[in-house]
């Protein structure tokens, strides 16, 4: 499941880099939680929350059923 994310998550990244950031995905998880990390602008912009749930999230839930739920990590 984690190359199918992967190639969804390709799909939606030129929107974010559109807008300056950028997702990378981090793992998913065997019960459906896909970890992204956010990067540039998207970081710390203050509609990074709602960009995650109701645009990723959305999208790959769509796309890919067994998603349940998408979750931005920190990593140092």
């Amino acid at each position: 499941m984690k190359e199918k994310v992967q190639t969804l998550i390709d799909e939606i990244r030129p929107n974010l880099q559109a807008d300056g950031g950028d997702i990378e995905l981090v793992d998913v998880t065997e019960d459906g939680v896909v970890k992204v990390k956010l990067r540039g602008a998207c970081a710390g912009c203050p509609g990074a929350a709602y960009t995650l749930k109701n645009g990723v999230e959305r999208y790959l839930k769509t796309k890919l059923p067994e998603v349940k739920s998408v979750e931005h990590v920190m990593m140092s």
